[in-house]
């Protein structure tokens, strides 16, 4: 009878920022169609991932997402939650934290180095520096870029594994990249990131290249690196409005603080006021300013104010549940579209 394989992630109980881990399920192919509701439950050593005491060690993984995996013969990637022995969320568990809000859109913006053996990014000198930002964003050639052909692949085995993703570029610094991924729900596009930065990591081992998501691993003049976060809902793409949109940007401002908490370790040496962020001492937005904390792209005002907003803020290291979760919270709470939808309740 044929196989099938399943590869169970989860993120470790590691701080600041957790670590992916993985393990192999064998099942028979008669049992298993791709529904995430057909996997089983499995358990993982804690005390090995630094989350549990070894004289109680086991963990309970809960699979919440199921793509293909395009790199192995009947294979699939099987995202999951951790749990305690009792079935309830381990303290490591941040997905668990938030109720899922299916009408936001978000679309990450993950930027990220490669580093080759000598520790520098992938095209930089054993000695030196490559030539100044300038010639590396979106560019071609030799001089410029380095390490396409494992983005290149990353792509395609993201796309094979039904993620949506919807490009890739080169960025500022020689050796750094960035992909774009958006999801519909905000634990799907939370998911769908996590996976796609496993593979990315999977992809880098046969290539002896390290994925380093550090904000800032170059210090001096050159960028660093971020998780730009786009979103959405509902209201803001098909109703929109001037007051309403900058209503909910006032309302992020007042909770600057707790988003920070969030955003990734190491922010502080990224978000210095230069290289398009703001201080992260401080909290502005403007339209079509890459130097605020939001960004107002410049087709919403063009679009009655319907669209969709940039946080410029998340660290390229950040984790995309906390993330998702923090924005779902303080565009609920603006209470920005309070009014349409309690006409919606009426008319219901």
């Amino acid at each position: 009878m044929t196989k099938v394989k399943l590869e169970y992630i989860w993120l470790d109980g590691y701080t600041p920022e957790a670590n992916l881990r993985s393990k192999t399920k064998i099942v028979d192919a008669s049992e298993f169609h791709g529904d995430v509701a057909q996997c089983p439950y499995w358990s993982f050593d804690g005390s090995s991932t630094q989350q549990a005491e070894g004289n109680f060690s086991d963990c309970i993984l809960k699979p919440v997402r199921v793509v293909r995996d395009v790199q192995r013969n009947n294979a699939w990637l099987v995202m999951c939650e951790v749990l305690n022995p009792d079935r309830t969320p381990h303290p490591s568990n941040k997905r668990a934290l938030f109720d899922d809000a299916t009408d936001f859109w978000f679309g990450f913006e993950q930027e990220y180095i490669l580093v080759q053996e000598n520790g520098k990014p992938l095209g930089f000198p054993d000695h030196g520096y490559p030539a100044p930002q300038g010639m590396y964003y979106c560019s071609v050639g030799t001089d410029n870029v380095a390490g396409r052909e494992i983005v290149e692949e990353h792509l395609d085995v993201c796309l094979g594994a039904g993620i949506e993703i919807t490009g890739i570029n080169a960025e500022v610094m020689l050796g750094q990249w960035e992909f774009q991924v958006i999801g519909k729900g905000a634990k799907k596009a939370a998911d769908d990131l996590w996976i796609a930065r496993y593979l990315l990591y999977r992809i880098t081992e046969s290539y002896g290249v390290k994925v380093e998501f550090h904000p800032k691993p170059v210090k001096g003049d050159w960028n660093g690196s971020g998780l730009h976060t786009n979103f959405s809902t509902k209201e803001m793409r098909e109703i929109g409005g001037e007051e309403k949109i900058k209503s909910i940007c006032e309302a992020f401002g007042k909770v600057h603080k707790e988003h920070i908490a969030v955003y990734g370790s190491a922010n502080d040496q990224r978000l210095t006021g230069l290289h398009e962020t703001q201080s992260i001492e401080k909290f502005s937005y403007g339209v079509s300013d890459r130097g605020a904390s939001i960004r107002i792209p410049v087709s919403m005002p063009e679009n009655n104010w319907k669209g969709y907003l940039e946080d410029r803020r998340p660290a390229s290291n950040a984790d995309p549940y906390q993330i998702v979760s923090r924005i779902v919270t303080t565009v609920n709470d603006s209470n920005a579209f309070k009014a349409v939808a309690t006409e919606e309740e009426v008319m219901a």
